[in-house]
């Protein structure tokens, strides 16, 4: 049973809502966590497709797509703050079949960046026990950290906001490391190694610098005031990971060359989960405090990004059960910590089958192929809802509409075309999913549901 929703589209208090206690400094806090993973690991990924000139392009598209979706985003998440992000607002646009997709979109999405994570916290944790597999670590990370936001939500932002302020304090730390190393010629060796069309090969990689910031709108049934905090939230998180993306990947790649940073041992073909270790031990050497500090902390950062996007994967598996269009058990919260917890274990269980690939990449593809179909379809439902109901009170309205979510959504397509084009594998994977979900939906789902239309 789900619970009816006010005049402002939040869910009133009822067996299945969620406890409001996050303020405007822990959804920041999340917003940042959310992310932050992206500047410690799988960006270099996309270097042997792009090198530093096309990297840098790419990133640049990417940033320009997440300012304008990020604008987009908040005024449907103020205007409809529940934990179900753009399940809620196509949905409300067009209906269940179309929300469904975005909900599905975005379950992909979220349940598959934390096991690309997961593996590089594996492989930082290798680097100061090399005897131990890093698959070890990464399973000890779903079953901690699971448990944690099965624990409650104000223990897990308050963690979370805790992991995140020493995972950006270091990515500072490093800039000033890297900062006295680098050199234009080592930045712009081998910039282009497939021209200009490696920058679109990219571009799944660059979208990783940013990929789950949108993560803040899956709390914003537990924000205490979301009108007003989740704008805030969202500005101030994007501004934060727009320096700290620019300034790692420029600083990073321009002390010892971008091969540096991919290839471990270097002459392999063997790419690495942990570029900034990579790169520190170029400038400085393996045997300097500020390594082995990186090393700690950057685990930090990589937990930071997996604790929140299991707890915003959580909010999107829940509200797909509440709804109705999940099975009911992942609708349910726990009596006693008020979470979703049957949500929860039900996303680990399927990032676990994930994790035990070990590919990083296509892993972090399909996220980002989700990501960018639920970018589309929430853009779409923006104006959608500014045709069809004038009515909602929007405390929030995007600037210079209608160019700005124009912009976000025309990049969305255009992203999920190149990437279609370019990652064959994983798109047929991901359309895999998409097709499952659908079977689910029209074999199970009640038609009573599947026909009602939003009002």
């Amino acid at each position: 049973m789900s619970a009816a929703p006010d005049a402002h589209g939040t869910a009133k208090a009822g067996p299945t809502t969620l406890a409001r206690t996050l303020g405007p400094l822990m959804i920041w806090g999340l917003g940042v966590g959310y992310v932050i993973s992206g500047e410690y690991f799988g960006w270099n990924l996309g270097l042997p497709l792009a090198g530093t000139y096309g990297m840098l392009a790419a990133t640049l598209v990417a940033t320009v797509l997440y300012a304008t979706f990020v604008l987009g985003y908040a005024e449907v998440a103020c205007m409809l703050p529940q934990a179900g992000g753009a399940f809620v607002y196509a949905s409300r646009a067009f209906g269940p079949k179309l929300g469904f997709l975005a909900g599905l979109a975005q379950w992909i999405e979220f349940v598959f960046a934390p096991p690309a994570i997961a593996l590089a916290i594996g492989t930082y944790l290798s680097l100061k026990f090399p005897g131990l597999d890093a698959l070890y670590f990464a399973v000890g990370a779903y079953l901690v950290f699971t448990t944690l936001n099965i624990v409650g939500v104000s223990a897990s932002a308050k963690f979370e906001f805790f992991v995140t302020i020493l995972a950006v304090l270091e990515l500072v730390v490093f800039c000033g490391v890297m900062a006295p190393s680098f050199t234009w010629a080592k930045f712009s060796a081998n910039p282009l190694p497939h021209g200009w069309s490696g920058a679109v090969d990219a571009l799944p990689f660059a979208i990783w610098f940013y990929l789950a910031i949108e993560g803040i709108a899956n709390i914003a049934e537990e924000a205490k005031n979301p009108q007003r905090d989740l704008p805030r939230g969202f500005g101030f998180a994007l501004l934060t990971l727009v320096v700290l993306a620019i300034a790692t990947l420029i600083l990073a790649t321009g002390a010892a060359g971008w091969e540096a940073v991919v290839y471990d041992p270097p002459g392999s073909e063997t790419m690495s989960d942990s570029p900034l270790p990579l790169a520190v031990k170029a400038a400085v050497g393996p045997d300097h405090i500020l390594y082995d500090m990186l090393v700690v902390v950057g685990v930090l950062g990589l937990v930071a990004s997996f604790h929140g996007i299991l707890l915003a994967a959580g909010r999107a598996t829940f509200e797909l059960g509440r709804a109705g269009f999940a099975p009911a058990p992942l609708g349910r919260i726990h009596p006693a910590t008020r979470t979703p917890a049957i949500a929860l274990v039900f996303n680990a269980l399927v990032g676990l089958l994930a994790l035990s690939t070990r590919e990083t990449g296509t892993i972090i593809t399909i996220s980002v192929f989700g990501a960018l179909l639920m970018y589309a379809l929430s853009m779409a439902s923006l104006f959608k809802l500014r045709r069809s109901q004038p009515h909602l009170e929007r405390p929030f309205r995007v600037p210079f509409y209608p160019y700005t979510p124009a912009v976000a959504l025309l990049l969305s397509v255009l992203a999920l075309l190149a990437m279609g084009r370019s990652n064959p594998m994983a798109a047929g994977l991901f359309l895999g999913l998409l097709a499952l979900g659908s079977a689910y939906f029209y074999l199970f789902v009640p038609a009573a549901l599947r026909d009602r239309r939003e009002t």
